[in-house]
């Protein structure tokens, strides 16, 4: 909330202007039925002409100030409401982008786009009803009871007790109802969210496995449940401001009975009884956005923490990182030592694992799966750093690195890609490339059916898994980088087409340092070295030949190959 608040007051300018015009018109408000009431009174008793002159000019002034006032009240409160909301947007989105390689294995999307979206969208209340409404009410009340207590210290003490209960302890006393309710809804959306969003994405493998009616009656609770806490809340927030007006309208009449009983005893002059009666219904006007306070403050808190936690844990999480920039890539890439477990998991996925690719080297890593060769490349492009150890791009380790500035210098290709609904030409990433460099590049990896203008669905659905993966490697082909870093380029795809492929990666790649994650072991020969892992450990290293010799794991691996090949 101390972020938040600080964004609010960046806007000083418009938050001074908003609360001095939200004053003015709530003052204009108590002094139009004020002056009313004083009219209504004077009327009766014939007074000079001039004296209704006078109160009837300060009506219509009071009337236009009013008004005035309110315009301008609405345009600056939500002017600052709006540019602090564009500011929270842009501070949250700066600060989760870096995450974003590694945030997901923390949180669901679901319920990750609930925060961004929710939860950012949330905030705009905090200025609007939580910052601004108490010190509205505290100038008006003031000026109001400074005004009263010259005509009425009873009835002045009376609206002291009424904006203390009406204001502050009802609003203290739903606080507490509000906390529970409000993280009960956050829970519910999120996990809403999340739901609907795995429905959706495994809508297909529902359907063929006969489990989609017991996956939308788990969706239709978790809606059931939301909408029920909603309800809940809403109950609350309801019977908060029915306590607020009945507050105001017990003050209003209590204030009359004062008046009522001074009037008789000769204490207070009967012509601003009226008055004072219209002054107590008026200033409560001031105090029924705090029946509404204690919801919107918990769900600003709760709103503002979700976001917190999605940044904060993750970068505890990471070791900070000098962001160095790195000049150059051609140069030896080692991993000394290394040691490296997920965010959250208890099993090290890497243990001490050493090795060094050589500058325009060609290596491989082979292994069965969860043997940990995918986080090396991970490792590699800095996307996460090791626990223990170190991987370093000659001298300088990732941990000295900006991760953004390893990626320009590399050509990776992991295991999930990311296709965006646009044409193919837009997911090619190669703006400063003409149309017959596209449609080459796409010849080269057996894509030459495909027009630039193709049309990908969401995730390129409407391509299958060998044609997702070759537009993959077309991307890499378009973009000439020291590093290659390819994770299954050939997944999905035919031994034809693989080999035709391959050859065409292999030409593009020539002079590069290259880093192949694969489960194939055919093809393997030309490489300068092979990596074998087993279980998050380097158990071999060596050229093909070495290690056929040695008949040591990779040996093992091949004679399987064979017999299932056969």
């Amino acid at each position: 909330m101390k972020l938040i608040r600080s964004f609010v007051l960046r806007e000083k300018r418009d938050v001074f202007l908003s609360v001095l015009f939200g004053f003015l018109a709530g003052m204009g408000a108590v002094a139009l039925f004020a002056n009313s009431g004083y009219l209504i009174s004077r009327a009766a008793i014939e007074p000079p002409l001039y004296v209704l002159t006078v109160t009837i000019a300060l009506l219509k002034l009071f009337s236009f100030t009013r008004g005035l006032s309110r315009y301008g009240e609405r345009l600056y409160s939500h002017r600052a409401t709006f540019t602090m909301l564009s500011s929270v947007r842009t501070h949250f989105f700066r600060q989760i982008a870096p995450l974003a390689p590694r945030i997901t294995h923390r949180f669901q999307s679901g319920d990750l786009l609930s925060r961004i979206v929710g939860d950012v969208e949330s905030l705009q209340n905090y200025f609007l009803r939580v910052f601004y409404p108490p010190v509205v009410m505290a100038a008006v009340f003031t000026a109001t009871i400074a005004f009263t207590v010259f005509f009425s210290p009873a009835a002045a003490a009376l609206l002291v007790g009424g904006v203390l209960l009406a204001g502050w302890i009802l609003p203290a006393i739903y606080r507490g109802r509000q906390q529970r309710a409000s993280a009960g809804i956050r829970e519910a959306r999120g996990k809403l969210s999340t739901d609907a969003a795995e429905f959706f994405y495994g809508y297909q493998d529902l359907k063929l496995f006969q489990k989609l009616d017991d996956k939308e009656e788990e969706l239709l609770e978790a809606a059931d449940s939301y909408v029920g806490k909603q309800r809940k809340a809403a109950g609350s927030r309801l019977a908060g401001l029915t306590w607020n007006q009945s507050t105001a309208f017990l003050i209003s009449w209590l204030v009359l009975v004062t008046g009522v009983v001074m009037t008789a005893n000769g204490t207070l002059d009967g012509i601003y009884l009226a008055m004072l009666m219209m002054i107590s219904l008026t200033v409560f006007e001031n105090a029924v956005p705090m029946a509404q306070y204690p919801s919107y403050a918990e769900e600003s808190r709760q709103a503002a923490a979700r976001l917190d936690e999605a940044i904060e844990e993750e970068q505890q999480e990471q070791p900070q990182r000098s962001g160095t920039a790195l000049k150059r890539a051609d140069v030896p890439i080692r991993f000394d030592a290394v040691q490296f477990t997920y965010p959250g998991e208890v099993r090290p996925v890497i243990k001490d694992v050493s090795f060094t690719l050589p500058a325009g080297s060609r290596t491989a890593v082979v292994g069965a799966s969860g043997s940990g060769k995918s986080t090396l490349a991970q490792l590699m492009l800095g996307i996460y750093l090791p626990e223990q150890g170190t991987v370093s791009y000659g001298n300088v380790s990732t941990g000295a690195l900006d991760e953004t500035t390893i990626w320009p210098h590399v050509n990776a290709q992991l295991q999930e890609q990311h296709f965006f609904a646009a044409t193919v030409r837009d997911n090619l990433f190669a703006e400063e490339a003409d149309d017959a460099d596209l449609q080459q590049v796409l010849e080269q990896v057996r894509l030459g059916y495909l027009s630039l203008d193709t049309l990908l669905e969401e995730r390129a659905a409407n391509l299958s898994g060998g044609e997702r993966r070759r537009l993959g490697t077309a991307r890499l082909l378009l973009r000439q980088k020291p590093v290659w870093i390819l994770d299954e380029p050939a997944a999905s795809v035919d031994a034809a087409t693989a080999a035709e492929v391959g050859a065409e990666i292999e030409h593009a790649s020539a002079g590069s340092t290259f880093f192949l994650i694969s489960h194939d072991l055919s093809g393997l020969e030309a490489m300068d070295q092979i990596l074998v892992m087993e279980e998050g450990r380097l158990v071999e290293s060596g050229t093909y030949q070495e290690l056929m010799r040695r008949q040591g794991s990779f040996y093992q691996m091949k004679l399987v190959e064979a017999e299932v090949v056969a």
